[in-house]
């Protein structure tokens, strides 16, 4: 192997895969077992059934070493279950968080901390606010920082749904 395709196999990217499966059960189990026994983590997963059909839409984030992946997506395209695995290149991803804040803090600068973050007040309790907030993966991943000022009693994270441009 050359220097140029040992730098290829050694270099680590990050994936962002849909896999549109026939919707029955252990189908999930089974693709999420071709990660494990390669000691791949799996940063953001999400199902969900594909509107009008038998099928459902995986959607998997993983970063990793591109000749793994590459290994990992060839061994998808041949589960029984599996219609076909789209690499995504350009994409349009989005993450939703619910966050929990106590009561005490203030609401109007809460309200206006969502709303910075394509967010809103979904509940008010007793006891606490409850917000959520829809943005790119990196804008939640920040805005989960920042809220921390408040205190947040639960914090709650859907994982990234994405779809190519």
């Amino acid at each position: 192997m050359n220097n140029l395709n040992h730098f290829y196999d050694s270099r680590k990217r990050r994936e962002v895969l849909s896999v549109i499966v026939i919707n029955k059960e252990s189908v999930l189990s089974r693709i999420v077992d071709l990660f494990s026994a390669r000691g791949y983590n799996i940063d953001s997963l999400t199902v969900a059934p594909v509107p009008n059909s038998e099928y459902s839409r995986i959607t998997i984030i993983t970063i990793g070493v591109v000749r793994v992946i590459d290994q990992i997506i060839k061994q998808l395209n041949k589960l029984v279950p599996v219609l076909k695995v789209i690499e995504h290149k350009k994409v349009v991803e989005k993450d939703t968080v619910l966050i929990k804040i106590p009561l005490e803090q203030n609401l109007s600068d809460i309200d206006v901390l969502a709303r910075a973050y394509n967010g809103t007040i979904q509940n008010v309790t007793q006891d606490a606010i409850i917000i959520s907030a829809t943005d790119d993966p990196n804008r939640i991943a920040n805005f989960i920082k920042v809220i921390e000022r408040f205190n947040p009693i639960e914090i709650v994270r859907s994982g990234v749904v994405a779809i190519e441009r």
